[in-house]
């Protein structure tokens, strides 16, 4: 099976760093022409000039899921374009907290870039996709919106969301080929990970992990690849787990 993605322009959001950066690559890789996104500019600038991006099609947008206005930029721009055959909404924040210290504050950004903004791209890239009648949505999820644990109220919420809007949304474009499915990754070593986590909780995590080990963004971008891909025909309204058993023990 070879999947490749010629001729195809593909949006990734929080592109710079983690599964969003791996995921960036393979499509460059495979063929496709990108839109990446982030919230510093500079830092899209610096990953066009990597040897991974050579010869690849890129543009660049920069833009803050928490500023009202920047986010309504960047959905004018999406606008402007003629095509969007795939729709990948990574980017994600989370902030680890007992529900009392928690602040008002926390809910709404956190909501603001896992839920609302996958939600304002899709009804954005939607539109393009039904004018051409073909589409393929992959929402970025967790496992933590299947289970969940002490402080992380928040982020569960958004998690559980987006696979409830997945799952909506997906009915509502089927009909058109386009097809929108989730991915829940367990653990994986990426940046975030690192900022979140100590090495005790590391090492103590992958004890619970039936595999014994986190997995790599490579890992997650294989199973985002086919379900992005036409070789995905009629998979949707679904979520993918991707943890190594982590959600089964």
């Amino acid at each position: 099976m070879n999947i490749d993605f010629k001729g195809q322009v593909v949006l990734v959001t929080g592109a710079t760093r983690g599964i969003g950066r791996r995921l960036a690559e393979d499509f460059g890789r495979l063929g496709a022409e990108l839109i990446l996104t982030a919230t510093k500019k500079e830092e899209l600038d610096a990953l066009r000039k990597e040897e991974a991006f050579r010869g690849v099609k890129i543009t660049n947008l920069g833009v803050n899921f928490l500023d009202r206005d920047s986010l309504g930029s960047f959905l004018r721009a999406l606008g402007q374009l003629d095509r969007i055959d795939v729709c990948i909404n990574n980017a994600g924040i989370n902030r680890i907290n007992y529900l009392d210290e928690t602040r008002e504050e926390d809910w709404d950004d956190i909501l603001a870039v896992n839920l609302k903004a996958p939600f304002m791209i899709m009804r954005t890239v939607s539109a393009r996709m039904k004018r051409r009648g073909y589409g393929r949505i992959v929402n970025i999820a967790s496992v933590f919106g299947i289970v969940s644990r002490e402080k992380r109220s928040v982020y569960s919420a958004s998690k559980f969301g987006l696979r409830g809007l997945t799952v909506s949304v997906s009915n509502e474009l089927a009909r058109h080929n386009i097809l929108v499915n989730t991915v829940s990754p367990g653990f994986v070593r990426t940046d975030l990970t690192a900022r979140i986590l100590s090495e005790q909780e590391i090492a103590e995590l992958t004890e619970q992990i039936p595999a014994r080990r986190f997995a790599t963004p490579d890992e997650i971008s294989r199973v985002v690849l086919f379900l992005a891909s036409s070789w995905n025909t009629y998979v949707t309204g679904q979520n993918i787990v991707v943890d190594g058993g982590f959600v089964n023990v």
